[in-house]
């Protein structure tokens, strides 16, 4: 039998009861502090809050680096707990750092910050956002408020539990009963690097608010409520991923859910594929219709988002752009003939979603106009900086339907291009009238320097004002990245942004 109580208390937040399928809970909640507060910390430690200079929210991770290289990063609340023997009690300097921050240098080219450290006292360090899109912090891993317990400060998320998650990898999440289903790749535990590599799943209230707190509810092997659950039991070898989660009605009033997955010892050719469809009798996923292990576009991938039009509802996956597509129902979906491909028909110069032949990429459509079989008002993914027109990549996206712009917006990550700040850490925000595009125009609304943040994905059912806000998430990790050098405790886990669709910023894109 799975257990199935908690209860979570959230500051400033009517303590709410939440029922869930699962003994383990994790919350996470973002905090809002007010410009200027310097209050007083727990005796033995000296508190430093860095907080946007415009906003006065505390900003999360922020590295701040001592003469003799000691490193302390913040937490979601812009906090560190300063405590150092030798280096109490005395003037201390600081450099200051971060992704998508910046600080006025000092005469030496230093953005550095000095304060004498005095324990129970704490001071100030403000910092100007250079990112459009404002980072709210971290979702899964350990201590997201640590300094903040350890200071001594009132925080969202008083009495947490964890279940000894560190790291999660490439989040899928969608709408089901009446709450929200949450699944990860590969996990990492306390206990050992390896932790779950054949899935980790868990759900969250209806009333969730990536503003106002998440509750994780993971799932856990039933013998040992501390393990997290493999959602994808393979007993062959390798890693299960999943990908394209969709939600279906029934016809009877209840839900069924499917996904891709594969089995596969790393970055290399699958072992194994097929659809899964999601047993709620047991807590798993299960394989409902296997597939060639060299079958690549009649499955779900990447991320799906359904769409109805004039041709009825269907689900598209996003792997970046919708080169694919199934009618949103159960059969269709694990009927490998149903899937439906892209394809540009260079002899009539049109595109058509058809059955038989491989979809036209992006790489193929870049083949194309450059032999003339393609013009460039067809092109559909000349995916371009606004500014300057220079061609961008991507390598995973998220396309969603927003009420507020009124079109499809897409969030994407690009891969390395020449003299790009970083391998898949710069992140661009695009619209189009139509899911399939064209996509062209884009403008950047975050970086991560020498870092990854790959497979980022918006959640339209989180958007806020008629769509006007918006929040997506991505892996924040230094692999792919060339950074040797990981951020504690942030490494290798999942990192929420807002966008204001309305900011200025942005307009070159619309």
């Amino acid at each position: 039998m799975m257990h199935h109580t908690a209860y979570i208390k959230i500051a400033w937040h009517a303590a709410a009861r939440v029922s869930l399928r699962t003994v383990i809970c994790l919350v996470v909640t973002i905090n809002f502090t007010n410009a200027g507060e310097t209050p007083a910390v727990r005796d033995s430690y000296f508190g430093i809050h860095v907080v946007d200079e415009a906003t006065g929210r505390g900003v999360p991770l922020v590295e701040l680096r001592t003469v003799n290289d000691l490193r302390y990063v913040t937490d979601n609340a812009g906090w560190i707990a300063f405590q150092e023997p030798g280096l109490m009690n005395r003037e201390v300097f600081w450099h200051v750092s971060g992704p998508g921050v910046e600080r006025e240098k000092d005469g030496f080219g230093f953005a550095c910050f000095r304060a004498v450290t005095k324990p129970g006292t704490s001071a100030e360090v403000k910092v100007k956002s250079t990112n459009i899109s404002v980072r709210l912090g971290r979702l899964t891993g350990q201590g997201i408020y640590r300094d903040s317990e350890i200071l001594g400060l009132p925080h969202p998320l008083p009495g947490i539990a964890e279940p000894g998650v560190m790291g999660q990898d490439s989040v899928q999440a969608v709408p089901w009963k009446g709450g929200f289903f949450w699944l990860w790749g590969d996990t990492n535990v306390a206990r050992y690097q390896l932790g779950n590599y054949h899935t980790t799943c868990a759900t969250t209230a209806g009333d969730s608010h990536p503003e106002m707190g998440l509750a994780f509810a993971y799932f856990t092997d039933e013998r040992n409520p501390e393990t997290l659950r493999r959602m994808m039991p393979e007993t062959e070898p390798g890693a299960v991923w999943m990908f394209g989660l969709m939600s279906v009605k029934d016809g009877q009033g209840g839900e069924r859910m499917f996904s891709g997955y594969s089995r596969q010892k790393g970055l290399v050719p699958p072992d194994e594929k097929g659809i899964a469809e999601f047993d709620e009798a047991r807590g798993i996923f299960r394989p409902a219709a296997p597939l060639s292990k060299d079958e690549k576009w009649r499955t779900p991938g990447g991320h799906a988002v359904k769409v109805k039009s004039a041709e009825g509802e269907h689900f598209y996956f996003c792997t970046p752009y919708a080169y694919t597509r199934v009618k949103a129902d159960a059969a269709s979906i694990l009927d490998p003939g149903a899937y439906e491909m892209r394809h540009f028909n260079e002899a009539c110069g049109q595109w058509k979603w058809q059955k038989e032949l491989q979809p036209t990429t992006a790489e193929d459509e870049k083949k194309a106009i450059a032999s003339g079989k393609m013009k460039q008002d067809q092109a559909r993914y000349h995916f371009t900086e606004a500014a300057t027109g220079s061609p961008i990549t991507l390598h995973g996206a998220s396309i969603q339907w927003n009420a507020w712009r009124k079109r499809f917006v897409l969030i994407g990550v690009q891969i390395a291009e020449k003299d790009a700040p970083s391998s898949l850490g710069e992140v661009w925000y695009a619209e189009s009238d139509a899911v399939e595009g064209p996509w062209s125009k884009s403008v950047k609304v975050a970086s991560h320097p020498r870092y990854s943040y790959y497979n980022p994905v918006h959640h339209g059912f989180f958007d806020r004002e008629d769509g006007r806000i918006i929040y997506f998430e991505g892996t924040y990790t230094m692999e792919f990245s060339g950074n040797p050098i990981g951020t504690q405790r942030y490494d290798y886990n999942q990192l929420m942004y807002r966008l204001d669709l309305d900011d200025p910023r942005l307009q070159p894109a619309h």
